[in-house]
């Protein structure tokens, strides 16, 4: 599959998508086997302690990680996640976050991935805030 169709397609599904969109997510890089999204803080998003809330984290990090899996797709399959872990390390706190999915296997029926969200803060060395192990489904036509 060529690497404009890879984009276009993970691009058009990511814009379909109203959580993304509510959370201010944004998509900024899709390769074969690896998607990157980022989320700038935002106190809407953010649990009583100050720091963004889990669920945030956890959205994006699934989502990376789905999109992830889709790269490896065949055409005109779609993908669910089946289940995941996640490991919230430490508070996430940060001007931005960014969350990483990256495949590890790819079978006919099912694709594993991994995946982490780094928070940034200014000029310092971004913090690995959350760690995941999803399992995601292809859905055939």
């Amino acid at each position: 599959m060529p690497m404009t169709n890879l984009q276009d397609r993970i691009t058009a599904s990511f814009q379909a998508q109203g959580l993304m969109a509510t959370l201010g997510a944004e998509l900024v890089l899709v390769s074969e086997g690896e998607v990157h999204i980022a989320l700038p803080f935002s106190e809407r998003l953010s649990q009583q302690h100050g720091y963004m809330h889990a669920g945030a984290i956890t959205s994006i990090l699934d989502s990376a990680c789905g999109y992830a899996a889709l790269t490896k797709a065949p055409p005109g399959c779609e993908v669910v996640t089946a289940e995941f872990k996640i490991n919230l390390l430490r508070p996430a706190l940060g001007d931005r976050f960014l969350a990483i999915g990256r495949v590890q296997n790819a079978g006919r029926s099912l694709i594993v991935c991994t995946g982490e969200v780094q928070a940034f803060s200014g000029t310092a060395t971004p913090k690995v805030v959350a760690l995941m192990q999803a399992t995601i489904a292809i859905l055939r036509p």
